[in-house]
């Protein structure tokens, strides 16, 4: 049974840091690129940033360019979202996803294009 179990949300003020971490079980997490993805109250779930199976390429949403990065460690399963620079429009649930299909970067900004999602974790940026 694939898991995806994300962690190390919480409250932080504007301004802040917080890093996510994502740790797989029950695949071959190397065999997989993965995203994070975020929903917050009342909107659509957006794509955040994705990384490739080896972690040589990675992608990034314009709203997040350079405040976040996404790195893994394929040794752990776990993929990680650092998150700096943390603005109120932040504020939102923070999901991961694995996809076996899909390998090229520029694909990943699509749910669709996912087969396993994590529960996620609440992120809040209090200004």
């Amino acid at each position: 049974q694939v898991q995806l179990i994300e962690s190390g949300g919480g409250l932080v003020q504007a301004g802040g840091s917080l890093r996510l971490s994502c740790a797989a079980s029950g695949l071959t997490f190397s065999s997989y690129a993965m995203g994070w993805f975020r929903q917050a109250p009342g909107k659509g779930r957006e794509f955040v940033a994705a990384i490739s199976r080896s972690g040589g390429s990675t992608g990034y949403a314009d709203s997040v360019k350079g405040r976040f990065t996404i790195s893994r460690d394929n040794a752990k399963n776990t993929v990680y979202l650092q998150m700096n620079s943390l603005k109120s429009e932040d504020t939102a649930v923070y999901y991961c996803a694995a996809s076996r299909r899909v390998g090229i970067v520029a694909l990943l900004d699509r749910n669709e294009n996912y087969d396993y999602w994590g529960q996620g974790t609440q992120v809040s940026v209090s200004t």
